[in-house]
């Protein structure tokens, strides 16, 4: 397990697994809408999921430039960081 965990760049693994985290969750809580069957509850889910799905594109964002930051040129990374920047604010706005 450890020679397969050492193919992937610490980055690009660290981003998948805050992905797969990120999808589990989803479908735990599109199960849990199904289960419960009540558009209350349902509400009180979608609101959670809500909250973790902005934590989620940012720690990976985060962690995505953090891994290429060594490799650009500081040009390069202001771009990045304005692109960044301009899909956080759709998020949150």
């Amino acid at each position: 397990m450890k020679h397969l965990l050492s193919m992937f760049e610490w980055s690009v693994l660290s981003m998948g697994i805050l992905r797969l985290i990120g999808g589990s969750l989803e479908l735990t809580i599109a199960i849990l809408m199904f289960y419960f069957n009540d558009p209350k509850k349902s509400l009180a889910l979608n609101g959670m999921l809500a909250m973790v799905g902005p934590v989620i594109l940012i720690s990976t964002m985060a962690i995505g430039i953090a891994g290429v930051a060594q490799e650009l040129p500081l040009s390069k990374l202001i771009f990045v960081a304005i692109g960044v920047s301009c899909i956080l604010y759709g998020v949150f706005k």
